[in-house]
């Protein structure tokens, strides 16, 4: 037991070297721009503050967005996707697969599930809960995380509903740090590489610093534009490389509804937030609207009114239906998923 939890805990520490590394990177970088490039470098007093106005504006969103994203905690499956007590005895006494997926049926028809693994009703068994759309189990965090899009070992944490945008503004506000710095270093870096200034100690850190900020800035906004057009098409990075499984089958689409509607679900609807670290992102995390049944008439109306949507439908067509701010789908009473189609907006 004891090396176990020895080994657990050097494990933790060491998750924390890449994070170590980035802040290193990060402090050096302050003392080459600040202290080498603008105070022993450059002779011009308008031009070294207008330097280190932008510099620090950048750096102070760039340290804020980056810090929120390691130390906001990942979202977890409320209690409502815990087993009742009798039925998680039921399920734990149960060896037979079929019979626990029947025990999983009858608990998630109360519940806005709509995707299924390959074995049915997903369920955690390291965490005992039903798992909610676009939810999973993270290793190395130890838990289940919602709307889950990849572990990062450079924050240390899952990135998921809770922080998501944050990690995007890091992506952001990393690509903009870097071209600050490479967009100002560079006609000192010009001049060093000449010898047109004399030989300083500066020279190797004006060198260094454009070389860095110019690789750095290459692979973040690499990722960047990656993770941009997921926004954009509302998928997780675990969704895009495994589509997720509806009742009605796989759909890599499922949760897209239209691009204006897919950047607000994670910066807002409020853009006077989009470009600061604060949580705006719609929803809970527990329910996301989809867009894949063909559902009759009558059961369409229905669903909608009791969620408080508006449904125009047409004959001998899909069902167009909108949803109102904030408001959640439900399962029908037999435990499938009922979903609506959703307008693509241009």
């Amino acid at each position: 037991m004891a090396p176990s939890h020895a080994l657990r805990c050097c494990k933790r520490a060491l998750n924390w070297v890449p994070v170590l590394f980035i802040n290193l990177v990060i402090g050096w970088s302050y003392y080459a721009y600040v202290i080498e490039l603008c105070v022993y470098t450059i002779p011009n007093n308008t031009e070294r503050i207008s330097y280190l106005v932008i510099f620090h504006i950048c750096l102070i969103m760039f340290i804020w967005s980056y810090w929120k994203t390691i130390w906001v905690t990942p979202a977890e499956p409320s209690k409502a996707f815990s087993l009742p007590r009798a039925e998680k005895d039921q399920f734990e006494k149960e060896e037979r697969a079929e019979v626990q997926q029947e025990i999983l049926n009858k608990v998630v028809r109360n519940l806005p599930v709509y995707t299924r693994t390959a074995v049915g009703v997903p369920y955690c068994n390291s965490c005992q809960v039903i798992k909610p759309d676009r939810c999973h189990h993270c290793s190395t965090c130890e838990r289940c995380v919602l709307k889950m899009d990849h572990h990062c070992p450079w924050v240390n944490n899952c990135v998921g509903f809770s922080n998501y945008k944050f990690f995007i503004l890091f992506l952001g506000y990393a690509s903009l740090y870097c071209i600050v710095i490479c967009a100002t270093v560079i006609q000192y870096f010009i001049k060093f590489w000449k010898k047109l200034l004399p030989e300083t100690h500066a020279k190797f850190h004006i060198l260094f610093l454009f070389f860095v900020a110019a690789l750095f800035f290459i692979s973040i906004v690499s990722l960047l534009s990656y993770h941009l057009w997921l926004v954009g098409k509302n998928r997780t990075t675990i969704e895009a490389f495994r589509a997720p499984v509806f009742t009605s089958g796989p759909d890599k689409n499922g949760f897209s509804l239209g691009f204006r509607r897919n950047v607000a679900e994670v910066f807002g609807d409020q853009a006077k937030y989009w470009f600061f670290p604060v949580f705006s992102s719609l929803g809970d995390g527990h329910s996301f609207v989809t867009r894949l049944v063909h559902i009759d008439r009558e059961h369409a109306n229905s669903i909608l009114q009791q969620n408080g949507k508006s449904c125009n439908l047409v004959d001998g067509a899909t069902n167009l239906c909108h949803p109102a701010n904030n408001v959640e789908h439900t399962l029908d009473k037999t435990g499938q998923a009922d979903s609506v189609v959703i307008e693509n907006e241009s």
